[in-house]
């Protein structure tokens, strides 16, 4: 399939902020906030600061989506949006580095605004989907955003990886080489975004109005009164809550978790590495698969793999073998490798098939904030659980709950078949 210059600009950045994930959410920046800048918390309560780090930067997003989505939707605005948390995240994520070791408060601070810009420039991101392509491409090209974003941000991480294992510290982290990581977690985020800069535009929008913002309150309002012309949308919406808070919280907060069970940091950096390659053919997979078997029947099966791994990790504290308990620790991370870029890209086309396209800021807009609040759900739920009880593993048992309800409400929405099914009746939810 020959691609756009506009679908191509699109997928360079998921590419390019894809970085920031890995490194900033996942790989890097957990275990350098709990080895270096939080060394002197103890470990559960380390994890558990991190826990609430993400939840906030996922409260705040959330409280601020809807508003910006709605305000994007008018003539031009959805650029601007973009622009301005792409580099409100950029900025922030050049001061990481400044944080001295014990100011864990300050370091948070600055991963929160990071990340607030990071998702938000997320949002109108998202929203160009519709844009950049058309509604039978939607999948192929999601799939493929989230695809080559994982295997593009290998490269800037490899890069990490030899900085660290050349600073002599051996299963240590160094801290030196950890902040210029983040230094080329930021140049390669900027250097990816140009194409985007330059070529997203904005197809569909609102006509103009000289008061935008209250007009944009106003039809937050309207569309919440008029739920019932979208069903589909709204419902998926409820499952999307569920299933994606436990994908997010496993995203944000696997190293930490690998940590508490005693795994080394050289042994977290290659597992994560290990995802990101394999992911890379699976999420490609996933878009295939999709346009033959249904995309709703390919996010149920990424529905039940998730489910999965939340027993097996769940499990993994009571293997006393340490060679038996790794190599279950490497069967877990192929099955999250299998399905994490499938259930992220279908997610984000299947909404983009249910919504008008002239109001596809808003949409997304009220897509992150179910995201968003679900992410501060899991995190802050892992996080408390973890904190009463002393032991990461209960706090990660309590995902799989998430897991089963996403999966009881997606299989309430009837299937997008391509045509306009935005006013189509829903199921009952029995």
């Amino acid at each position: 399939m020959k691609m756009t210059r506009e679908e191509r600009s699109w997928i360079l950045y998921d590419v390019g902020n894809s970085a920031f994930v890995l490194v900033m959410v996942t790989a890097i920046m957990p275990i350098y906030f709990k080895d270096v800048i939080a060394a002197g918390l103890p470990s559960a309560v380390s994890t558990a600061q991190w826990g609430f780090a993400n939840a906030t930067a996922s409260l705040i997003l959330a409280l601020l989506a809807p508003v910006l989505g709605a305000m994007a939707d008018y003539p031009g605005q959805k650029k601007r949006f973009f622009l301005a948390f792409l580099f409100l995240g950029l900025t922030f994520n050049l001061a990481l580095p400044l944080v001295s070791v014990g100011q864990w408060l300050l370091c948070l601070l600055f991963f929160i605004i990071a990340r607030v810009g990071w998702a938000g420039a997320n949002i109108f991101y998202d929203a160009f989907l519709v844009d950049i392509t058309s509604k039978d491409r939607m999948d192929t090209i999601s799939a493929r955003g989230y695809g080559y974003g994982y295997i593009g941000s290998v490269i800037p991480f490899v890069v990490i990886i030899g900085l660290l294992l050349s600073s002599g510290n051996g299963d240590n982290l160094s801290a030196p080489a950890s902040r210029i990581g983040f230094l080329i977690v930021a140049l390669w985020w900027l250097l990816l975004s140009l194409p985007a800069i330059k070529n997203l535009h904005q197809v569909y929008s609102l006509p103009a109005s000289n008061t935008p913002f209250s007009d944009s309150l106003r039809r937050i309002g309207q569309t919440f009164r008029e739920v019932r012309r979208y069903p589909q949308a709204f419902l998926f919406l409820l499952a999307y809550f569920f299933y994606i808070d436990g994908v997010d919280t496993m995203i944000s907060m696997a190293t930490a978790y690998g940590l508490d069970l005693g795994f080394g940091v050289t042994l977290l950096i290659a597992v994560l590495l290990f995802i990101q390659i394999v992911a890379f053919p699976f999420a490609l997979l996933y878009g295939r698969l999709a346009a033959r078997y249904s995309t709703k029947r390919m996010l149920m099966i990424g529905i039940g793999i998730y489910g999965l791994v939340t027993v097996c990790a769940f499990m993994l504290p009571a293997i006393a073998d340490p060679g038996l308990k790794q190599a279950a620790f490497w069967g877990i991370a192929f099955l999250v490798a299998s399905s994490m870029g499938g259930i992220q890209a279908l997610s984000r086309s299947y909404f983009g098939k249910l919504i008008p396209p002239e109001k596809s800021a808003e949409f997304f807009g009220f897509y992150n904030i179910f995201g968003k609040f679900a992410a501060i759900t899991g995190p802050f739920l892992m996080g408390l659980i973890s904190r009463l009880s002393g032991d990461s593993r209960w706090g990660v048992l309590s995902l799989l709950p998430l897991f089963l309800l996403g999966a009881y409400f997606l299989s309430k929405v009837r299937e997008a078949d391509g045509a306009d099914d935005r006013s189509t009746a829903v199921e009952g939810i029995d």
